[in-house]
């Protein structure tokens, strides 16, 4: 029997039902008659354990967890009954006579592998699948208030890691060696180690410190600012670059605690920072600023957006907002939960009402080719009198 994970806080059975119970309710407006939840992120949000198993929920009866390895710490980690499987074939024997293979069935169809679909189609004997991938990720926008202490206990992670930051940052320091030592400090302030993103190809690391020119290299990535890193085999992060007196230094850290995730960015410079990129630092403080007051629920994302457009353009900034050229993202912000790209999407082309406790990070940053770059990314919760923040961090580092 495990006796080391005490200092877990594992999901509560209410919030595990709560999840449960909306994901029928969706399922049954949208005319889905069970689902198969296989994703690891997923399996965990509804289940609170990430052993290997199958998580099957008809929109009417009670849902099943099989489990198959290891069941040991899957009766620890969740409260939902289990039954056990020696594989994934055994499935369909315990579901045979159930009815409830019938309609239309779900499954994660944005990140689930076409073999790993197939596999499934032809264990069930059943091939009319639908993605019900939409209805887990609207569900999953919406923060328990247990999900919120996560997000908060993971913004105090971060917000250690940059108050060591502007310690760290010295002339001659390579941006490997920032970054190094900032990946230690989170680890020993409780950083998960492991963050995830949604989709095919998407990788993130914990944290990424570009200088100057690094900063200003586009990516294949759909981020503002990726750095070069050390390899082309991984095109993205801190470089053997050294810190120049005068340059921005944007760092960003993205911190994980029981699963849940914070994403912030910081800008610091050596002694003054140079006059190519002071009124760019000082027009991305000023969209964070009026996000704070301009957000709140009900709010339209598109709005948000606008906003802080509008005030670039009014500064003469739009065509170095968010990227240059064929590095532009076409986002200032994205949601944050169990992973880095949830939803909200904080985007001109997708209209989202702000939800009372959903969480996203607002990210103005500014893009010199060439040059530079000079950023600033704080994350919010949304309140029902406007947005919280989520770290204590300030937001004038330079």
């Amino acid at each position: 029997m495990l006796t080391d994970l005490s200092h877990c806080d594992f999901t509560p059975e209410e919030d595990l039902k709560n999840r449960i119970r909306r994901l029928k309710e969706r399922m049954l407006e949208s005319g889905i008659s069970f689902s198969i939840i296989l994703q690891n992120v997923d399996l965990f949000y509804f289940t609170g354990t990430l052993q290997k198993g199958i998580f099957f929920v008809p929109a009417e009866g009670e849902p099943a967890l099989f489990i198959e390895k290891n069941i040991d710490r899957a009766v620890i980690e969740t409260p939902l009954k289990i039954v056990h499987i020696n594989s994934d074939r055994d499935v369909k024997g315990a579901l045979t006579g159930t009815g409830a293979l019938n309609g239309t069935g779900g499954m994660e169809l944005d990140v689930v592998p076409v073999a790993v679909y197939r596999h499934w189609r032809d264990i069930l004997h059943f091939d009319n699948f639908t993605d019900i991938s939409p209805l887990i990720r609207d569900i999953r926008s919406v923060k328990s208030p247990f999900e919120l202490t996560q997000v908060r206990r993971s913004g105090e992670i971060c917000t250690h890691v940059f108050e060591r930051s502007k310690d760290l940052v010295r002339e001659g320091m390579r941006e490997v060696d920032i970054s190094a030592i900032l990946e230690a400090e989170g680890r020993k302030a409780g950083h998960q180690g492991y963050l995830r993103m949604r989709g095919f190809n998407q990788e993130a690391m914990n944290i990424s410190v570009a200088h100057g020119r690094s900063a200003a290299i586009p990516s294949g990535g759909n981020v503002p600012i990726a750095g070069v890193g050390i390899t082309h085999a991984i095109a993205q992060g801190p470089s053997l670059r050294k810190v120049e007196r005068g340059m921005p230094v944007v760092i960003d850290y993205c911190s994980g605690c029981n699963g849940y995730t914070t994403d912030e960015t910081r800008t610091f410079a050596v002694g003054k920072l140079k006059k190519r990129f002071r009124k760019p630092y000082e027009v991305a403080r000023q969209i964070i600023e009026d996000a704070t007051v301009f957000g709140r629920e009900g709010l339209d994302g598109v709005e948000l957006f606008n906003c802080a457009f509008e005030t670039a353009r009014r500064a003469g900034l739009e065509e170095y907002f968010m990227g240059y050229g064929p590095g532009k993202v076409g986002f200032i912000g994205h949601g944050l939960g169990l992973e880095l790209n949830e939803l909200p999407v904080i985007t001109p082309w997708y209209h989202v009402t702000l939800r009372k406790n959903m969480v996203f990070a607002f990210e103005p940053k500014f893009i010199f080719p060439g040059e530079g770059a000079v950023g600033i990314e704080v994350d919010f919760i949304v309140g029902s009198g406007g947005l919280e923040r989520v770290t204590t961090t300030p937001i004038d580092t330079v």
